[in-house]
């Protein structure tokens, strides 16, 4: 049997990207997944909160397996905490039926996305104001960018 188009441009998709992508992904997956088994626990669908529940703990703990707290201790050490307390979250909605504990780890997931989002964006800029440089072309700026904005 042949793999569908879908998982043939996930697949291209994950293995073409870069480190900083593939923890985006992980950060979408997650809250996907979360997101569903909030409809299924609020559906009083348990069978399928459980699954997605398993699926998004698989995840996070993925992401609790890639920090490296030999590089940044301090910061990894405080994701660690907040990757553990959104796992235990999940296993709380997934013992006690609650919406309410599946909220608190979407919460917590979405602003680490959205943080993440961030710090991908001020590494592009600095990414092409290096690259700007190497060639003697001006780096970017607010103005610029309001003006590719408005045109693009």
């Amino acid at each position: 049997m042949s793999a569908s188009p879908a998982n043939n441009y996930l697949k291209t998709k994950v293995f073409t990207a870069t480190p900083e992508q593939l923890q985006l992904m992980l950060y979408d997956g997650a809250i996907r997944f979360t997101e569903q088994a909030r409809a299924a626990l609020v559906q009083k669908n348990h069978d399928a909160s459980y699954s997605l529940i398993i699926r998004a703990q698989k995840i996070i703990s993925e992401l609790l397996s890639g920090l490296k707290h030999d590089v940044a201790p301090e910061l990894c050490g405080k994701l660690a905490s907040l990757y553990t307390f959104c796992y235990r979250k999940l296993i709380d909605a997934n013992l006690r039926h609650r919406v309410e504990d599946i909220d608190e780890a979407l919460g917590i997931l979405r602003y680490q996305r959205d943080t993440w989002v961030m710090l991908l964006d001020q590494l592009g800029k600095k990414k092409a104001a290096a690259a700007a440089a190497s060639i003697d072309m001006p780096a970017p700026s607010a103005a610029m960018e309001a003006r590719i904005s408005l045109t693009g």
